[in-house]
């Protein structure tokens, strides 16, 4: 039985999170962990909220904040235990008082996915997708992790993105290996090329053949010009909710110095869940 982790903020419970890792864990019988980040420097109010009318910090008022944060975590502990308890599935609480970022990548090293909100802080602010905290966990996290919008909204299409890169392949594997009941949804390989090459698939042979034994009803497309372009407008004009698979897309040195990456890019244009493993 795999183990799902799903991130949380107590203080801002991301329902989106909950309701997507409820439908792999059930999709997959897996077993769901509900890991509740409650870093010690994470508060919902703000420095002056604990300013007095002298203009000195009040201990009242600092104890009332502190007491509202903990009530505010455990209703959030509560709910997404009520909600595992509805749907029928083996769920365990974890509450890792560490540092997020910290406390997250430990986790991570014993888990087989991570489900976590694209605009997760772990702050009292709000921030662009992708925020500081996912751009941080995505570049040291040590299991795949999936990425998901701020609503949730059933997924029933797989997008595998494919350059010919070992990286590439690496995540169909990863998610093949890991999460193979979500291979009964239809799936499509995309590919984009420049546009002074064929529209053949890169390593055309091998990759069919590998896809053959993993998604034998996979269909493929392969479109031409800017990846980050063409795989948004791709994406923007399907009609199905797709679940997008990447791990990394080809570009030369040059290229990603001056563009984002192809992670960044999804999640800031488009509102599906983004699953990233890197080789």
């Amino acid at each position: 039985m795999k183990k799902i982790l799903a991130v949380f903020d107590g203080l801002k419970l991301a329902k989106s999170t909950r309701d997507y890792a409820i439908q792999i864990a059930n999709e997959n019988k897996a077993h769901l962990v509900g890991l509740f980040l409650e870093d010690p420097f994470h508060h919902s109010y703000k420095i002056y909220d604990l300013v007095d009318e002298k203009g000195g910090i009040s201990p009242e008022k600092q104890k009332a904040l502190i007491e509202a944060d903990q009530n505010t975590r455990n209703e959030a502990v509560a709910a997404f235990e009520a909600t595992c308890r509805k749907a029928g599935i083996p769920y365990t609480v974890r509450r890792n008082k560490e540092i997020a970022t910290q406390g997250l990548l430990q986790e991570s090293i014993y888990a087989d996915l991570a489900i976590i909100c694209s605009n997760e802080t772990f702050t009292n602010r709000s921030e662009p997708i992708p925020t500081r905290f996912i751009r941080d966990i995505l570049s040291s996290v040590q299991c795949p992790v999936l990425v998901v919008p701020a609503h949730y909204k059933p997924f029933d299409k797989l997008v595998l993105l494919f350059d010919g890169e070992p990286s590439s392949v690496h995540a169909i594997k990863m998610f093949s290996y890991m999460l193979p009941a979500l291979k009964a949804h239809s799936s499509e390989v995309l590919s984009v090329k420049p546009m002074s090459q064929s529209l053949h698939l890169p390593d055309n042979k091998l990759m069919r053949e590998f896809m053959k034994r993993h998604f034998p009803k996979a269909g493929y497309k392969v479109l031409k010009g800017i990846p980050e372009t063409e795989i948004v407008n791709f994406l923007k004009e399907e009609e199905q909710c797709p679940l997008v698979v990447l791990g990394a897309y080809r570009r030369g040195m040059v290229s990603r110095w001056f563009r984002p990456s192809m992670a960044d890019v999804l999640m800031k244009s488009l509102k599906l869940p983004v699953f990233i493993a890197h080789n």
